[in-house]
């Protein structure tokens, strides 16, 4: 089928994915996209190396102002700022611009990792004017998150929101990266997700160590993020990841 054929345009994209393409239009195109892919590492590292010790806050783009969660974030962020730390989101609404928004009313660092998403994502007015970085990779913006983060704090989300979770989770356990806190918020929606990886994956399946459980803590208020973030510090020096 050509690719006019198609009636909608998801079909037109893998159509035009699977199209065979000429050996001269593969390597030209994987080579400009790598000059892309570096220009936004060294835009991000450049960016990032001058903020100083910062707080991931990760959750959903879809959580409106009025949610529990959406407000319980700007707490958490506001407590987080006026303790010394700064704030990096994703940049965009819901959760993001909750954590934005605390931060900024807290007078601390606001930091916006923000990508271009169909139907959801634009960055929110809350992040500092220099520190509004935009990406088009995800896994750029992904190692932005981990390097300059030295805690992550996970609200409700959807599979965003689990993609971060797992990749922080990972790098942890395979010692990638140092063991910094994970803190889910929100004990009603974490439950069920926590109970499944125990009884399944720990207990029925053994993918998963024991241990690993130790790896993050699940909390329901501003106060207990912040005393798990002071708890860690007492004992460790603030510091890029890697």
């Amino acid at each position: 089928m050509r690719l006019e054929d198609f009636d909608n345009d998801e079909d037109k994209v893998i159509q035009d994915r699977l199209k065979q393409k000429t050996w001269n239009e593969i390597r030209t195109n994987d080579s400009w996209a790598i000059f892309k892919i570096m220009s936004e590492f060294v835009n991000g590292y450049e960016a990032m190396g001058r903020i100083g010790p910062c707080v991931s806050i990760f959750g959903s783009a879809r959580t409106k102002p009025e949610d529990k969660y959406y407000l319980l974030a700007e707490k958490i962020a506001y407590k987080i700022s006026k303790a010394g730390y700064g704030v990096i989101t994703g940049g965009g609404p819901g959760i993001m611009e909750a954590g934005n928004k605390g931060a900024h009313l807290g007078g601390g660092i606001s930091v916006g990792l923000n990508i271009e998403l169909p139907f959801e994502q634009h960055f929110n007015p809350y992040i500092d004017h220099d520190k509004n970085l935009n990406f088009d990779y995800f896994f750029v913006r992904k190692v932005m998150f981990v390097k300059y983060s030295q805690g992550f704090v996970v609200m409700p989300g959807g599979f965003g929101t689990l993609d971060e979770l797992f990749e922080a989770i990972t790098l942890i356990q395979t010692k990638k990266i140092g063991k910094f806190p994970i803190i889910l918020v929100g004990v009603e929606f974490w439950s069920g997700l926590i109970d499944w990886v125990k009884a399944v994956l720990v207990e029925k399946m053994h993918t998963v160590s024991p241990d690993d459980l130790n790896l993050f803590k699940i909390v329901d208020t501003e106060d207990e993020v912040v005393d798990v973030l002071d708890k860690f510090y007492k004992k460790y020096d603030l510091s890029p990841n890697f």
